[in-house]
């Protein structure tokens, strides 16, 4: 149903366009008026006039539409007949959907019966409600635009307007949104640090949350703290976050800058259009497959090949998995430098031949320099999505937190441990579900830091040309 009213917006909006050009002829041909703008231009004022106020009201009916139809018929389900024992309302609610949707297999009871037919007829008066409501919107827009028309606005300076402050919402939008990330990963890291110590999370060399059941944080007795204070340390797993990630950036960043400079000064043109699209296709591979690739392939791989030099060697080794994340890596950093290094002028390398200096002369002594904050930019993205990344390090890392720096054994990462902790039906008013967000937040905190760093380099290096 929603797909047939965004149709209709769709529609509505093509309509709108076309009618707003025709409007816009016509007053050249039948008032002999000279148009402020193109035609064009009134054409897109009449149709953003038609088509943002109705998306809007459409994306905001859509997002509270289903909270109000399950309050409704709960409350009508309530008011008809008595819960059964044991059922809670939103049990009842899922049944009542799949006996609408027809994919109810169980006791079939009046409460049920009476659920259904109220969803049935209220999703049908809430449909047409919202049809009409944001038809009845598009044509006051369109109505306005058309007035705006007929008057021989400045269409272009208009949408530009509209264009404008639609880039402002969306940047508003986008702050929200980071502020909201921000706040979700602070509120519950602030229950999880009140019942455990910061210090023990932070500088706790042991990680064993399977130990902590307290399903209230703020009822831990002295003793239940004793017993899992010692079981939150994280140093173990941003110490394998780092190290995998280490060895993913000591195959990506060679391969990724050496492939990237090849590309921009030495290929043809032929040879760059065969192989950059091959390197690219790397970027593509669900991550998922990369972890298949490596549980699969490369753990076997490196565990025969060390038993056969006398060494012993895990089947879930850190370098398996930071081979192979730097495998997946390797596109970005070979794909921005490329776009860096061609970024730079020519009249660089041209003055440099110009004094006697060869190809890689200019390289190493121009180029380079003045490609230099956007290849640390792109090894940045690159280390981002090294510390970041999830599945290979699940299916070839291991989960065993693990203080080591040897590449040959087994470890573990903070993503694969939030995703641990976060599977199944948990409490999140448990210190080990809650240690999760506490992760999220000291990564977060982390790679800001890092990114900062990054930036003074890059502002403090960077070489500016007239």
């Amino acid at each position: 149903m929603n797909l047939g009213i965004f149709t209709a917006i769709l529609l509505f909006c093509i309509f709108s366009y076309f009618f707003g050009q025709t409007t816009a002829k016509k007053l050249v041909t039948n008032q002999n008026l000279k148009l402020k703008t193109l035609p064009t231009y009134y054409g897109y004022f009449v149709a953003l006039w038609c088509g943002i106020p109705s998306l809007i009201l459409f994306a905001v009916w859509s997002l509270f539409e289903p909270t109000i139809i399950k309050t409704i018929v709960v409350g009508k389900v309530l008011s008809a007949s008595q819960i059964e024992a044991g059922l809670t309302t939103n049990l009842i609610y899922q049944k009542i959907l799949s006996y609408s949707a027809g994919n109810f297999t169980g006791d079939l009871t009046d409460t049920i019966k009476i659920g259904a037919l109220a969803y049935a007829k209220i999703t049908s008066l809430a449909y047409k409600a919202k049809l009409a409501s944001i038809l009845s919107l598009a044509s006051i827009g369109f109505i306005y635009a058309f007035n705006k028309v007929s008057k021989n606005n400045n269409a272009r300076n208009d949408v530009e307007n509209i264009l404008k402050w639609l880039l402002f919402s969306s940047s508003v939008i986008a702050i929200l949104t980071t502020l909201g990330i921000i706040f979700s990963l602070l509120f519950e890291s602030i229950k999880f640090f009140s019942s455990i110590n910061i210090f023990d999370f932070l500088f706790g060399t042991n990680w064993s949350p399977q130990k902590a059941f307290v399903r209230d944080a703020s009822a831990i007795t002295a003793e239940e703290y004793l017993e899992i204070k010692d079981a939150f340390g994280s140093v173990p797993l941003f110490a394998g976050t780092a190290f995998i990630a280490l060895i993913a950036m000591c195959v990506a960043v060679p391969i990724g800058l050496f492939s990237g400079i090849y590309l921009a000064e030495y290929a043809s043109y032929k040879s760059r259009r065969t192989i950059k699209p091959i390197i690219e296709i790397l970027a593509g591979i669900p991550t998922v497959v990369y972890g298949f690739f490596a549980a699969l392939t490369v753990g076997p791989f490196f565990r025969e090949f060390g038993e056969s030099l006398g060494l012993n060697v895990s089947s879930e080794s850190a370098l398996a998995a930071g081979l192979v994340m730097g495998i997946m890596i390797i596109p970005y950093v070979s794909s921005l430098s490329d776009d860096v290094i061609n970024a730079v002028p020519q009249s660089l390398r041209e003055g440099s031949y110009a004094v006697g200096a060869t190809k890689s002369e200019t390289i190493k002594k121009v180029v380079f320099p003045a490609a230099l904050p956007g290849i640390i930019g792109s090894i940045l993205l690159a280390v981002s999505r090294a510390i970041g990344e999830t599945m290979i390090v699940v299916m070839a890392a291991g989960l065993a937190a693990n203080l080591t720096i040897n590449p040959l054994e087994s470890t573990t990462t903070v993503t694969t441990q939030i995703v641990m902790l976060l599977v199944g039906d948990q409490e999140f008013d448990s210190p080990k579900t809650q240690s999760a967000f506490a992760l999220g937040l000291t990564l977060f905190l982390v790679t800001l830091v890092l990114n900062y760093i990054a930036l003074r380099v890059v502002k403090k290096y960077r070489e500016k040309y007239d």
